[in-house]
């Protein structure tokens, strides 16, 4: 068995990986990300959810297998030839499990709710940068662990249940913590070298504060309720269901106007509806009301007035999302915005745009396209 390992231990392969060990943990957390790209579908198909399930279980047994490294659990088994895989394992499936929040929202047309994820990814870049070198840093190692854990868990378990509230979010983000914990406490106990190098109540207080930090994000709107999506919202002239359509009318931008394709200002004509028409992904058998929460921009005090909360129910299950609409007539010329809200009031997008009189009946660039 020795000889076996040790000739193991010198081949080609395994040469290469030492001498780019500086390169290959980025190429590999990149590798998971890329690796989502192409194989991820909708959140709530069985491939998908077995995929990342797999993923998140492969993640955990390879903290352990790797945590126990130092202490020679491994030594002389046929587990020693892949400690040196041990780490690239982990980048990937680190790679794999952040990206798929950042993938699936990137759907939404309301990027700056998801933006303080896209942060998150950034940092994880970052500190992918340095795991190399510190990936005997457990607090990092489990930090990071936690933070996919807590965003798989908030995107299952809704899909799972078919219910999507608050609750269930306090619910997911519970789960995760529960298996975190139980995950550094087994390792903890069987690995004398990781009891030599944390303070179990050190690293306990950090998992907590990420913690607390991601429901005070999702509490304060800064990320849109998972696993709904804003897939698309404008505001339009005219919207109509013809057999099983929407055909909608609304004005076009100019064409270096490319991240979208409705004009924001809406040349208004007297006694005229003004629709707002969105688009919503929920996964299949999900059946909950949201609302088109109408505000308007008061010059005078600076602040916004809420005019309607307009309400209707969605059901899961469209690929390109549940289609609704709302509307309103003779409204004020001046600054419009619409927030598409659950019935917990978390926001899933903002549609802002500006009314502007037409009394020449001069609109621009009126299309209609079907939904």
């Amino acid at each position: 068995m020795n000889k076996v390992i040790q000739k193991y231990k010198n081949s080609r392969f395994r040469k290469f990986i030492r001498r780019n060990n500086k390169y290959l943990p980025l190429i590999f957390f990149i590798g998971g990300f890329i690796m989502d790209v192409f194989t991820l579908g909708r959140i709530d198909q069985a491939f998908s959810l077995v995929l990342l399930s797999t993923y998140l279980l492969l993640l955990s047994v390879t903290l352990y297998l790797y945590n126990l490294v130092d202490d020679g659990t491994w030594k002389n088994t046929f587990l020693e030839r892949f400690e040196l895989y041990f780490p690239l394992a982990i980048q990937f499936f680190l790679g794999s499990l952040s990206s798929a929040y950042v993938i699936y929202f990137s759907r939404s047309v309301s990027l700056s709710k998801t933006f303080v994820f896209f942060l998150i990814l950034i940092g994880l870049f970052i500190a992918n940068e340095f795991l190399k070198k510190r990936i005997a840093n457990k607090y990092l190692q489990f930090s990071l662990f936690f933070f996919v854990n807590f965003t798989f868990f908030t995107f299952m378990v809704p899909v799972i249940l078919k219910e999507m509230n608050t609750l269930v979010f306090l619910f997911s983000g519970g789960l995760s913590l529960a298996l975190t914990l139980l995950l550094i406490t087994f390792i903890y106990r069987k690995s004398p070298s990781t009891r030599y190098e944390i303070n179990l109540k050190k690293l306990t207080r950090i998992i907590l504060s990420i913690y607390l930090a991601i429901n005070t994000f999702y509490f304060t709107n800064l990320i849109p309720p998972v696993p709904l999506a804003l897939e698309t919202g404008l505001v339009a002239h005219k919207v109509e269901q013809k057999n099983g359509e929407y055909l909608v009318t609304y004005e076009q931008d100019d064409w270096y106007v490319f991240w979208r394709s409705h004009r924001q200002k809406f040349a208004y004509k007297a006694n005229e509806r003004v629709y707002i028409f969105t688009s919503i992904f929920a996964p299949t058998e999900l059946s909950i009301p949201v609302f088109h929460r109408w505000k308007k921009y008061v010059e005078s005090t600076n602040d916004w007035l809420i005019t309607d909360k307009i309400g209707y129910q969605i059901t899961g299950g469209r690929e390109q999302g549940f289609r609704g609409y709302t509307y309103k007539q003779n409204v004020d010329p001046g600054k419009w915005k619409v927030e598409v809200i659950t019935e917990d009031e978390q926001i899933l997008g903002v549609i802002n745009f500006e009314i502007i009189e037409d009394e020449n009946q001069k609109v621009k660039r009126i299309v209609k396209h079907s939904f």
